[in-house]
């Protein structure tokens, strides 16, 4: 498939959509909804993208016991989102109950380790195996259990790809300019650097949001993994 682009609408509420919706190119037709906006808006912060056709990502990464989790998958897909989260710790049995939860159309996929956490933060937790070995790991138990795919940072693609073939589905967060802001984020790439390596989609929120023109910081990134695309299928 074509890596595409979606843009995180990390926002405080529903009312702050249809602006930045209209700011940017037409050929942004994918957006993210996250905890912090669906928990302000609810359904409202999904309206506006479906009155426009927009294709939504409902980051909620549910993480519960099976039958809560399988309930969930299920209230989610009747919003008609196009993909959903699950936090691939969950274990084997809610991994499972969310994939066989999933009706067509909708495809759920796995949050491995937050790109927010480095080694340290792993050690902290009490988990002793290296990074690379723990997301890994943890991304295979989720597409042996059914999910569609996964959401990892740029720096795990290339690992996941190894480990798990081109199929599944890569969300990849973490994705920056060459010259942009860090923020709160750890192990980041360029959209180039994500295409190469196998990401399916790229989520970009604050490089987009908060630059000087939303617009053109958008159609930049999409033209950089268009480039980057060709590229890779012409190497």
């Amino acid at each position: 498939m074509k890596p595409e682009l979606i843009v995180a609408l990390d926002v405080p509420s529903a009312a702050a959509i249809p602006d930045i919706v209209n700011r940017l190119p037409e050929a942004v037709r994918f957006y993210k909804v996250g905890l912090e906006l669906f928990v302000a808006s609810g359904p409202d912060a999904l309206t506006f993208l479906q009155q426009r056709g927009k294709r939504i990502f409902l980051d909620l990464k549910l993480h519960d016991i099976p039958r809560t989790v399988a309930r969930a998958v299920g209230s989610a897909s009747g919003y008609g989102v196009a993909l959903l989260t699950v936090h691939a710790g969950g274990g084997r049995a809610m991994l499972t109950a969310a994939a066989e939860a999933c009706p067509a159309g909708l495809d759920i996929v796995a949050v491995t380790t937050l790109t927010s956490l480095d080694q340290g933060d792993l050690t902290e937790l009490g988990v002793s195996r290296d990074l690379r070995t723990h997301t890994t790991e943890l991304g295979a138990l989720a597409i042996d259990c059914g999910i569609s795919g996964l959401v990892c940072s740029p720096l795990e693609i290339s690992a996941f790809r190894q480990r798990i073939g081109a199929d599944p589905l890569i969300v990849t967060p973490g994705i920056r300019p060459a010259d942009g802001e860090l923020g709160d984020q750890k192990r980041v790439a360029t959209p180039t650097m994500a295409v190469a390596d196998g990401a399916s989609y790229l989520v970009v929120g604050r490089p987009i949001l908060e630059a000087a023109d939303p617009g053109l910081a958008a159609e930049r990134i999409l033209q950089e993994i268009e480039t980057a695309a060709r590229g890779h299928k012409g190497a």
